[in-house]
């Protein structure tokens, strides 16, 4: 169990600019969340002008608090993104957000996690109680009140989530696992039931996970510096470097090779 939050990257397009825009950090729950909440994301921002920033969603859920300056705070759950996220900011406001361990959010929710992959929606309408405001004071107050909250939905023991959970951690930590079949068999399953157990507990498929870390990889390798793309391509899995570049371009909208120049 992490006893830190990430410090990686991983998803953000152009984390540096982000930084530069926004105050953005990371937070543990309590120890008692830790099985199935990855970090809480803080993020204050005054802004003379708009800002957009793009993320390649992790095979996790978030749960996402709004708050304004100029209005109400709102509360919507995010399942598994399966496209690019797009998110422009302005004025003044605030987010305290929860990316829970992919399969985390089964405990809380008792459904398929595929119920909501590439869908918001408004806490309150999937049966989860909303409480009272949690984006204002310190960030002290802002992650008890998230850990009240949490624990007040009262997530049930969930062995299978627990499963699909070390699975996916495993996926996420080892370069070298590139084929379902492969990590199926490593692990004495069918793929049928890796791919059932992956759809309700992390809400995609392994091999949809399986390449989206890889892809998260290239591009913070991208931020860091010049790159031999072919050798790239190769040690994360993909057929060839025009392989990586397709992908690449398809999720984010630019080529590798733009996205690095891009950064300066």
């Amino acid at each position: 169990m992490r006893h830190h939050p990430r410090r990686d990257s991983r998803g953000i397009l152009d984390p540096g600019r982000l930084l530069r825009q926004v105050r953005f950090r990371r937070r543990l729950p309590a120890a008692e969340l830790r099985p199935h909440v990855e970090h809480y994301w803080l993020i204050d921002w005054e802004l003379t002008e708009p800002f957009d920033q793009r993320v390649v969603p992790h095979p996790a859920v978030n749960v996402v608090f709004h708050g304004q300056v100029d209005g109400p705070e709102t509360a919507e759950v995010a399942g598994v993104g399966s496209e690019l996220f797009t998110i422009t900011l302005h004025g003044t406001g605030r987010v305290s957000g929860v990316q829970f361990r992919p399969g985390g959010f089964r405990p809380f929710w008792r459904r398929p996690v595929a119920e909501l992959t590439g869908r918001r929606r408004p806490l309150i309408d999937i049966g989860l109680p909303v409480g009272g405001e949690v984006c204002g004071g310190t960030d002290d107050n802002r992650c008890r009140r998230l850990d009240a909250l949490l624990t007040g939905w009262g997530p049930e023991p969930d062995p299978l989530a627990a499963e699909a959970t070390a699975l996916v951690e495993e996926i996420r930590a080892d370069r070298t696992i590139l084929r379902v079949d492969a990590f199926a068999r490593q692990h004495g399953i069918s793929i049928r039931r890796l791919q059932r157990l992956f759809l309700d507990h992390v809400g995609v498929g392994p091999k949809w996970v399986i390449r989206r870390y890889r892809l998260q990889e290239a591009i913070e390798q991208a931020a860091g510096g010049p790159i031999d793309w072919a050798t790239l391509a190769a040690d994360l899995g993909y057929s060839d470097q025009a392989h990586l570049v397709r992908e690449f371009t398809a999720v984010t909208g630019v080529s590798p090779a733009a996205y690095a120049r891009s950064l300066g």
